[in-house]
């Protein structure tokens, strides 16, 4: 009986500490995986809208422009960061990446029709309706509408993932940093940002993810694109 025990308890401590072991192991995952995203970001992201090296394409990440009924501020600061980038001068067209896979769910429109109240105009503006995700949006971005190079238009957080995504798909990529929203509002979104980040090493890494859509190549209003036209090879923002 007392040998009995004696195996039992054995066999629950070297339970434990395989538990133990494993623990540790998946947070040394989660932690490297956040910290890999972050690394692709030092030096290409940048706060100051006149410090941003201009680049042909402002690629705006979608959000839902409402939380219940309020505005959902995540939305208005990216917008403002799209508006500052065209106002400057520092890309020559907007391609704005989101969710659409429902009737009433339609982020390329709220955010189009958000930069047309700002005053950006609509040429310069492409909406890319397969963007369920920020990987699909990076990806599309390069191998669909052919972007020679962009500007990752979102918050910090997400922007370091979109980076990491960006520099994996040899995409030529800075960052521009829209206002981020305060630790009260944002606590749960920095929560779902930790497990994204890990979900986003597995789908480069692991499980080799391609986006849910690719097709055709589609065109942007930029010079010297592939689908550009002869005729129309000045950009609507070298024109102006």
């Amino acid at each position: 009986m007392k040998e009995g025990r004696t195996n039992t308890r054995r066999w629950f401590l070297l339970s434990l500490r395989v538990v133990l072991v494993i623990g540790l192991l998946g947070c040394a995952f989660v932690l490297y995986a956040n910290l890999a995203a972050r690394r692709a970001g030092e030096g290409l992201l940048f706060q100051d809208v006149a410090a941003v090296p201009a680049k042909p394409v402002g690629l705006l990440f979608g959000t839902t422009d409402k939380i219940g009924e309020r505005d959902n501020l995540y939305f208005n600061y990216r917008i403002d960061a799209a508006v500052e980038l065209w106002e400057a001068g520092k890309v020559e067209c907007l391609l704005v990446s989101g969710d659409n896979r429902e009737k009433y769910y339609n982020e390329p429109n709220k955010m189009r029709d958000a930069l047309l109240k700002r005053g950006v105009p609509k040429e310069v503006i492409v909406r890319d309706f397969a963007g369920l995700r920020t990987f699909d949006s990076v990806v599309r971005a390069r191998e669909v509408f052919r972007a020679p190079a962009v500007i990752l238009i979102s918050q910090k957080f997400h922007n370091e993932r979109a980076a990491y995504i960006a520099r994996h798909q040899g995409l030529d990529y800075v960052g521009y940093n829209a206002q981020d929203v305060s630790s009260n509002l944002g606590f749960k979104t920095r929560m779902r940002e930790i497990a994204a980040r890990v979900n986003m090493w597995l789908d480069i890494h692991i499980l080799r993810t391609k986006p849910r859509h690719l097709g055709d190549w589609e065109y942007l209003p930029i010079a010297d694109h592939p689908l550009t036209p002869p005729s129309a090879q000045e950009s609507p923002r070298a024109a102006q």
